[in-house]
């Protein structure tokens, strides 16, 4: 099954309410990068009128985690994934239009591979790129991601 953004959104309603209702939706997804927006609105501020860190970090989270599901489920092999550990910069207030991208396709090709080589988990730090709508970084959110081949 090819992951669309439709289909992510539509598992966000589902299986992540809190995420769906704060406006977080995938916008693309392909091979090599995964884009997931979120608006800044009353349901997501902070008490400064810009957007609650956390919102951020869930369109952030996802953005790496769709791309993660993608290729596991592109590998054909059963692979448990969980975040281990994460970081964030905070560089702008976050109002508007907020696009998070995270471009390491390659980087999970690479962890998969050699997860399913060994048997062995496998760690990957990925990043994920907050934008406003006029192009400035709002914030920089990195995960890192566990892999491990199931038994």
């Amino acid at each position: 099954m090819t992951l669309t953004p439709r289909k992510l959104n539509t598992y966000t309603m589902f299986k992540l309410p809190a995420a769906y209702m704060c406006g977080v939706r995938t916008k693309h997804i392909d091979n090599e990068k995964c884009i997931v927006g979120v608006k800044f609105k009353w349901i997501n501020q902070n008490p400064f009128k810009s957007m609650f860190w956390a919102v951020q970090g869930m369109a952030a989270e996802f953005s790496t985690g769709a791309l993660m599901i993608s290729k596991i489920q592109e590998s054909g092999k059963r692979i448990s994934m969980l975040v281990t550990s994460n970081k964030a910069t905070f560089t702008k207030k976050a109002t508007g239009k907020i696009r998070f991208t995270c471009n390491d396709g390659k980087a999970i090709d690479e962890i998969i591979e050699k997860a399913i080589a060994t048997g062995e988990g496998q760690t990957l730090w990925m990043q994920s790129v907050g934008v406003n709508e006029e192009g400035v970084v709002v914030s920089t959110f990195d995960f890192e991601w566990s892999v491990k081949v199931k038994s």
